[in-house]
């Protein structure tokens, strides 16, 4: 740290920005509207001193002196001057390997990568900690939303039970949308309540990538990835065992169908990606996929761009921490934060901090041992004994059905919709009784399965 005196105005803290996004951008805007503030508040003055892009004539949202720019990251990484470095260009690779250079350079690191911290995460911490320097990631998981420094502190005393997350603004946002439109949307209007805004995916899709929302190729939002990245970062930290993104059963929301928001209002639920990590007995499941949730429940009321995470605790029963997930805006206020936080470290000297990584071994389960309630939507011929067929069938493996009705009908066709909820059943027994199911000779598919969770 580059020492001019004793008072905050005169010691200064050396800040390297790698990425000079949306996100650096509005972290180097921080650090220079800011600097008296949190000068105060740490105790030195945080400094851009260089900041590693692409393209240096790219037009950007702060005006840096030209000098400070570089389209080499070893000037940034082997800048004496610079104490923190701060990387916001995403991706495993090479992101990785400039953390660790970063390390090996004896500075600390503020990261909004959620890949890289769900996958090398306690790696990278462990090395962290070995040359006394720390990681700070709050921006990986729920934009501003206080998570990370929650699960690493204020909750080390639990013995966390769930992690129960809509933690991706993007699919929220679209589901949202559909929610509010198309066949619901009918059902709504015929009502008289006139639905807001959307239209169908590929609106609602647009609509988010206008907004900032989504990136242009979202394929991680809409399958389900960066949901599995953001929940393998909480349950490592929360269960204090290593969970890796690669255990985690990812299911997107490219195939619901309109008809699944219809009937899942009529049935007084809606639908939500959720992303979730449970203790059971023998280990921990987790999972991402489209869920029905019962619309009394505090995560169905998360609409837009919201995230919230749902945590219980031993002790403190059930907390919820809720917020925008997406945007620049909520990122670089988490990567400030977490700046605020290493400078003030700083200043006090108390360079290595104690590191809470993964002290267990629990296993990651797979979903066979999940006990929950489902929705089924089945297309069936329309004629008399087909439902005591799909019952009997369900009887075999074990689930009982809690409600059925038969929707659509096409007279030409002679089919039928069939809608089922089912009891509390092992997810490894509803999966058999579906593909025993899908063989019945009365069955023409079964059109959708989704969880009941809550």
């Amino acid at each position: 740290m580059s020492t001019q005196g004793t008072d905050a105005g005169a010691r200064e803290i050396g800040v390297g920005l790698i990425g000079l996004g949306v996100v650096g951008g509005g972290v180097a805007q921080a650090l220079i509207e800011r600097k008296d503030y949190f000068a105060r508040q740490v105790g030195a003055s945080l400094v851009v001193r260089r900041a590693a892009v692409r393209d240096l004539s790219k037009p950007r949202t702060v005006d840096l002196p030209a000098g400070l720019l570089t389209t080499d990251v070893n000037d940034v990484l082997g800048d004496p001057s610079i104490d923190i470095i701060v990387e916001v260009i995403g991706g495993e690779e090479p992101a990785g390997s400039f953390i660790r250079a970063a390390l090996q350079a004896g500075k600390h690191v503020v990261t909004a990568n959620k890949e890289l911290m769900a996958k090398s995460g306690p790696e990278l911490l462990a090395e962290a900690h070995s040359r006394g320097l720390d990681i700070m990631f709050e921006a990986s998981v729920g934009g501003g939303i206080p998570l990370i420094a929650p699960l690493r502190r204020d909750l080390l005393a639990n013995r966390i039970a769930s992690i129960r997350a809509i933690i991706n603004g993007t699919t929220n946002y679209i589901l949202t949308g559909l929610a509010r439109t198309g066949a619901v949307g009918q059902a709504l209007r015929a009502q008289g309540i006139e639905p807001p805004g959307g239209a169908g995916f590929a609106e609602a899709l647009a609509d988010a990538q206008r907004l900032g929302y989504a990136e242009s190729d979202p394929t991680n939002d809409v399958e389900g990835y960066d949901a599995a990245y953001k929940l393998a970062i909480m349950a490592t930290l929360g269960f204090r065992s290593r969970v890796r993104p690669s255990q985690i059963d990812t299911t997107g929301i490219t195939k619901l169908h309109p008809r699944d928001f219809q009937y899942a209002q009529e049935l007084g639920y809606v639908i939500k990606l959720l992303a979730i990590a449970e203790r059971i007995d023998g280990g921990i499941v987790a999972r991402v996929a489209p869920a029905f949730i019962p619309n009394t429940e505090p995560l169905a009321k998360v609409d837009g761009v919201y995230n919230a995470v749902q945590i219980e605790g031993d002790l403190t029963g059930t907390v919820l921490f809720q917020g925008r997930g997406a945007g620049a805006e909520p990122t670089s206020s988490a990567v400030v934060a977490d700046l605020l936080d290493l400078s003030h470290a700083i200043v006090l000297g108390n360079r290595e901090r104690k590191y809470w990584g993964p002290e267990g071994d629990l296993p990651v389960l797979g979903l066979e041992h999940l006990h929950t309630r489902y929705y089924v939507r089945v297309t069936v011929n329309d004629r008399p004994g087909v439902l005591a067929q799909i019952a009997q069938t369900l009887g075999d493996h074990s689930v009982s059905i809690a409600a059925v009705s038969q929707k659509e009908a096409d007279s030409d066709a002679q089919t039928a919709e069939l809608v089922i909820m089912t009891h509390r059943a092992k997810e490894g027994s509803m999966r058999t009784a579906l593909r025993a199911i899908e063989a019945l000779p009365v069955v023409n598919q079964v059109s959708s399965f989704l969880r009941v969770e809550g």
